[in-house]
């Protein structure tokens, strides 16, 4: 199962990502809650693209249901990210 690898832990920490493709977050609360809300994003590292987030199904508040994906697949990634937050 690809979808739960670990990135090394230089990549994940210390390098800011090439480009941030997609992000989405649903914070129905406002910019000053502070609590968790279900997102969605993908950030370019190289040729490779990290994909991370909340489920939307966790609902608001939640701690539940995070994943992350990490592939060379653009498509597959954007599709990835879309899905757990639509």
């Amino acid at each position: 199962d690809v979808s739960q690898i670990i990135l090394p832990t230089d990549m994940s920490y210390d390098e800011v990502p090439d480009e941030a493709i997609y992000f989405k977050e649903i914070n129905p609360c406002g910019f000053l809650c502070n609590e968790n809300h279900p997102f969605s994003k993908v950030e370019r590292f190289g040729h490779w693209y990290f994909c991370k987030g909340q489920d939307k199904k966790a609902g608001i508040h939640s701690s539940e249901m995070k994943w992350r994906l990490f592939t060379k697949d653009k498509d597959l990634a954007l599709q990835t990210a879309q899905a757990h937050i639509e």
